[in-house]
């Protein structure tokens, strides 16, 4: 369970991720515990009678997992009831959803049709996966975020699995099927190289959250780095303590999602100081010193004491 603290942090990254994509003229942010929170134990029984244990074992993830002899809690049955009442609460005329999310998004059409309203409309879209080819996982370090800074954003999209470059272009840009259609088969024929068509894929994601200009250096940053082997040229500068540990700063900037994929790349001697040469080996290094530090192929910040 989360803590208020992580609750409120959460919520507060999620608002500002909502707000890169959608316009906050008319935006509407609801809190569920609102309504979620008095419900009564006889309410929510009289939910669960909407569904029987079939519908939810149906589902394929679950009927995956069952047959794997996964645990499924029972937290997880109730789920599609608290989701579908958000929908009964706000009296949705549409959700939007993934397509692993249609259970859930039909349980809304459910309960709305029981509290006689009228039942919202779906729309689901497919599912992307992470920079490496399995489902995104922050833990796992293959997440593309939306509040990531430029460079950190072009430069995990240039780290993204060859085969996915189609379906990003499709899923993740504004490029015309048609244009797309022309990279998919100049990739096919092997008259493009992959990492070109990458290049216009970053730029394009990268401008839609931060700006075709942002977007531009952060191309020329990767470019320089990568061809000269050098740092981007506007690296955010960080001053610390000395003895302040190199992995808060790296966490607490978005560098990394987490302190798993921080010992990861450590572990994997791929973090560095780049004014001296240092390899880090200890995950719970602190710094003596400043300097210019790579981590992994695409990160960079800078230090001074």
């Amino acid at each position: 369970m989360l803590t208020k603290k992580e609750v409120k942090k959460n919520m507060k990254s999620y608002i500002a991720q909502a707000k890169k994509i959608l316009s906050t003229k008319n935006l509407e942010i609801h809190y569920n515990s609102k309504w979620l929170g008095k419900l009564r134990y006889d309410e929510i029984g009289e939910q669960a009678d909407a569904f029987s244990l079939a519908d939810f074992i149906s589902r394929e993830n679950i009927k995956k997992r069952l047959e794997a002899g996964s645990r499924i809690s029972l937290r997880e049955v109730l789920y599609p009831l608290m989701q579908g009442q958000d929908s009964v609460a706000v009296s949705a005329d549409i959700e939007l959803g993934g397509t692993d999310q249609k259970f859930n998004m039909l349980a809304g059409r459910r309960l709305q049709e029981r509290a006689k309203r009228q039942p919202q409309d779906i729309l689901m879209v497919n599912l992307i996966e992470g920079t490496d080819g399995r489902k995104m996982s922050s833990s796992w370090g293959n997440t593309i975020d939306l509040l990531d800074e430029p460079q950190n954003m072009f430069g995990k999209i240039m780290s993204l699995n060859d085969p996915l470059i189609v379906k990003y272009f499709i899923h993740c840009t504004r490029v015309p099927m048609a244009e797309v259609e022309v990279i998919q088969q100049a990739l096919k024929g092997n008259t493009i190289n992959p990492r070109d068509a990458k290049l216009k894929l970053a730029e394009k994601i990268t401008a839609l959250y931060h700006g075709e200009k942002k977007a531009l250096q952060a191309r020329n940053d990767f470019i320089n780095t990568f061809a000269k082997r050098g740092a981007p040229a506007d690296l955010k500068e960080e001053i610390v303590e000395r003895g302040t540990k190199l992995d808060d700063i790296i966490l607490s900037l978005g560098l990394v999602a987490s302190k798993t994929e921080w010992r990861r790349l450590v572990l994997g001697r791929a973090v560095e100081n780049m004014e001296t040469g240092e390899t880090i080996q200890d995950y719970n290094f602190k710094l003596e010193q400043g300097g210019i530090f790579k981590i992994g192929k695409k990160r960079f910040i800078k230090i001074k004491q």
